[in-house]
């Protein structure tokens, strides 16, 4: 039986403090603030009809403006960032600590919310919205009537022949190097972190480095899948649902070791107690269970939430089922890594240095 929360409502404000009647939030433009819009701010707003909602699409350049902490900075309620971001603004002190099981809602069996979102909590600064995946897609025409069932095929050139398409950074491609080469994931950072690992996760690259065509934007694979330049290649989960389900081309997504990275919120902190007060109250609405499952019905990232996961339904427009496209779905999250903040923190410059230094050699 899952453990009960004693959260039944939303945290209420301290006496003689009123919730603003006004809220900026900050996230990305485009499709993903959309799906917010209409997921759970819209919502949100309809059961607070005097609540004035306005948006900056600063996102990207969020950790440097509060650093900054100008006007624009200061007007803003919460934030909508990635986790790295998260974790940089936590330890310079510039997000609120959350205690997650006192101000969020718990599951609809009552489940606390810090058992809820579990792994995904990476820091007492965050609320994770979303994960997201690096995986590999395939073109299903090119590739024989063998199908790729492992991230390890990418190195199997006599099976699959052909051009393979990897981000030009180690991130990602070390860590499916050395489980190809027989690390057990338990061990996986641990080996990482030696010269004597990188050397072996550089060894396995070898063997399809005349094979590999390499990117830097998330937009090029996609398009080289589609013009049939590579048979496999990595990128975000999302650029390949557009491929699939919006551009109908013959592509399957491999989602065994997909490798998740997440979005979520902070609360910038200082906040004045009325402010404060509207933003836990929002946050409450907006990350329970079925919000943060209707957000996949705009666009193909999965719920932070264990609970959301079976709520998920099919695409507004599209009405294509969203669980088998999403990185939490069912099937899809059984051998997922969650992206390493910790290790590729301390690891990544030094990391950098040996990869560039190989891709020339």
């Amino acid at each position: 039986m899952a453990a009960r929360s004693t959260v039944a409502k939303p945290p209420q404000p301290k006496p003689g403090v009123k919730m603003a009647d006004a809220m900026k939030l900050v996230s990305w433009g485009g499709m993903y603030q959309r799906s917010q819009e209409k997921a759970y701010l819209d919502p949100y707003v309809a059961r607070n009809r005097s609540l004035d909602v306005s948006w900056d699409s600063d996102s990207h350049s969020a950790v440097s403006i509060l650093r900054k902490g100008d006007a624009k900075a200061r007007s803003w309620d919460v934030v909508d960032v990635v986790a790295s971001d998260a974790i940089r603004l936590c330890e310079a002190g510039l997000a609120e600590r959350i205690e997650v099981d006192r101000v969020l809602a718990p599951a609809p069996d009552g489940t606390p919310p810090s058992v809820d979102f579990g792994k995904f909590l990476i820091n007492d600064c965050f609320i994770p919205q979303i994960a997201y995946s690096t995986t590999i897609g395939y073109r299903t025409d090119l590739v024989g009537r063998q199908r790729p069932r492992s991230v390890c095929d990418i190195f199997d050139l006599r099976r699959f022949p052909g051009k393979r398409a990897l981000e030009k950074r180690p991130i990602n491609n070390m860590e499916w190097a050395l489980l190809c080469d027989g690390v057990p994931e338990s061990r996986l950072y641990e080996v990482l972190a030696t010269r004597r690992g990188q050397d072996r996760a550089l060894a396995k690259l070898d063997t399809i480095k005349d094979d590999i065509i390499w990117w830097s934007a998330g937009a090029e694979t996609p398009q080289l899948l589609a013009d049939g330049e590579v048979v496999m290649g990595s990128t975000y989960n999302g650029r390949l649902f557009s491929l699939i389900a919006e551009q109908g081309q013959p592509v399957e997504i491999l989602w065994d070791r997909q490798v998740i990275d997440l979005d979520g919120w902070i609360i910038p902190k200082g906040l004045p107690a009325d402010r404060k007060a509207r933003v836990l109250d929002f946050l409450y609405f907006a990350t329970d269970t079925q919000r943060l499952a209707d957000q996949a019905q705009y666009i193909s990232y999965g719920p932070a939430r264990r609970s959301s996961a079976p709520l998920v339904g099919r695409h507004k427009d599209l009405g294509i089922d969203m669980k088998r496209h999403i990185p939490t779905g069912s099937g899809n999250f059984a051998t997922a890594l969650l992206y390493n903040y910790d290790f590729w923190t301390e690891h990544r410059a030094a990391i950098d240095r040996r990869f560039s230094a190989w891709l020339i050699r």
